[in-house]
């Protein structure tokens, strides 16, 4: 299959781009909104976090579904659920941030159906995007580069609020029209980004059953182990780095007592992406996919034992603590989608289907799930400590937040290394898999111009294709 050009690449980070400036707007200042501008409970709002999630998970297995079952002759399978459902994601995202003052019942009520509704929309058009990864190419030189692409999109997006939107964030301002300016900017400049991805990221891999059933969606998914290997370990990783995120402000105020290195850490962020971006395909050729998530993984244990042990007077051992933690987080964050997209290879190869859509699905579902795990977790830790907003915490809420920052996030580390172990779908594995489906598929394409000429085609020399084995060996095997 031919190389993606750069055109393709970036504007299949320009979609993760456009996700994140609804999820991530969301996830960094939603709290915030309904607290200090919403007026609703601190309580109330963890509880309704908390449960649309858990719904938001769920909505990832729907959007699976419907995913697998679509098909347009003319903009393939993915495309058409980013180009129609992104304007009414972008819009949903002024909604959820433009509560009206309806009384407590109402303003909860109102919170929960708008903040669900943009859970929903959001899967239906982030599954499709996750998913079209694996169809534009199998090259796994390619699929990094396409990671990087999407975790580079996303950074942008991230280290611009933390940089440019948080310091708005301050007692005394105008909230409710600061965050109407914001997401309205964002619809217009979130849909030019849906709409780049969809005329550049193309669907190129060929898919033998284009609209799938249940049962073929069940069928890849209860075989394919590799999945479920990265599934578990996704989850535990995203528990331990949303604990990590969710207190991450709270270290630096008040362990640190350095507040202003928030922008500093976003800085460095945004120039560890571009770096790890630029390397990681080197790393994936020299070390292997699974060997990068397992290092990168390591360096996050020992960023979280930095965080955890050094006394709150070490501000720069502190820092460079939460530094090490980022570096592990991105690599990581690079190299899963790529392996994701393996695992959709090793379903199509056991059952002859591809199902891009529930295989995203089921993946982030987990990933959504360790999400809502990892912020309760680090809210309970900080409960635990005694933490008093607006006041100088004792040691045991120091405690509270250095454990929530540091020894949560490695000790479920070091869990996901543990399931990543039995990982079994190595590069090596995944590259006589895809051989085996395109022989598969020569012969399929050779079978059916036979029935339709009524003449054998020539076949090439025997010893030619005499290891090329069209019949997967049994699970036992690997």
């Amino acid at each position: 299959m031919k190389k993606l050009n750069k055109l393709s690449i970036i504007g299949y980070g320009a979609g993760d781009a456009a996700n994140n400036l609804a999820f991530t707007t969301a996830t960094m200042f939603l709290l915030v909104y309904y607290t200090d501008v919403a007026g609703i409970s601190a309580a109330a709002a963890g509880t309704l976090l908390l449960a649309v999630r858990i719904f938001d998970a769920f909505a990832d297995v729907f959007a699976g579904r419907v995913v697998d079952r679509a098909f347009s002759k003319r903009f393939g399978k993915f495309r058409p659920f980013i180009m129609f459902g992104s304007i009414p994601l972008l819009l949903l995202s002024v909604a959820t941030f433009s509560v009206p003052q309806l009384g407590e019942s109402g303003m909860l009520l109102y919170a929960y159906v708008t903040y669900a509704a943009l859970g929903l929309a959001y899967s239906l058009v982030n599954i499709p995007y996750g998913s079209l990864a694996g169809a534009m190419t199998q090259d796994p030189g390619d699929r990094a580069k396409l990671g990087s692409a999407r975790l580079v999109g996303a950074m942008l997006v991230s280290s611009a609020l933390g940089i440019f939107v948080a310091p708005l964030i301050k007692p005394g301002a105008n909230l409710q029209s600061t965050f109407t300016t914001i997401t309205l900017v964002f619809v217009v400049i979130g849909a030019a980004l849906y709409f780049f991805t969809v005329l550049t990221a193309k669907e190129r891999v060929h898919r033998a059953v284009p609209n799938v059933t249940f049962k073929q969606s069940m069928d890849t998914l209860k075989g394919n182990k590799p999945l479920l290997m990265l599934c578990l370990s996704s989850f535990f990783f995203l528990t331990g780095y949303l604990a990590l995120t969710s207190v991450q402000l709270y270290y630096l105020r008040d362990v640190l007592h350095r507040l202003d290195l928030y922008p500093v850490l976003s800085i460095i962020q945004l120039v560890l992406t571009f770096v790890l971006a630029a390397v990681m395909p080197r790393l994936v050729r020299s070390l292997g996919k699974k060997g990068v998530y397992v290092y990168a993984s390591l360096l996050t244990v020992v960023g979280g034992a930095i965080i955890f042990f050094t006394p709150a007077s070490q501000v720069w051992i502190g820092f460079a603590g939460l530094v090490v933690s980022l570096v592990g987080v991105l690599a990581v964050n690079i190299v899963v989608w790529a392996l994701e997209a393996d695992t959709v290879e090793y379903g199509e190869w056991r059952t002859g289907v591809r199902t891009e859509g529930i295989t995203y699905a089921l993946f982030s579902f987990t990933r959504k799930t360790g999400q809502a795990v990892g912020g309760a977790l680090a809210a309970y830790a900080l409960a635990l400590g005694g933490y008093k907003s607006g006041a100088a915490q004792t040691a045991d809420a120091v405690f509270g937040i250095q454990f929530a920052a540091g020894a949560l996030p490695a000790i479920m580390t070091i869990l996901a290394v543990l399931v990543m172990s039995r990982y079994t779908l190595t590069d090596a594995m995944h590259a006589r898999i895809l051989a085996e489906i395109q022989e598969r598929r020569k012969t399929a394409d050779s079978s059916a111009q036979t029935a339709a000429t009524g003449r054998t085609p020539a076949t090439p020399d025997a010893a030619a294709v005499g290891s090329g084995g069209t019949t997967p060996p049994g699970p036992a095997s690997h």
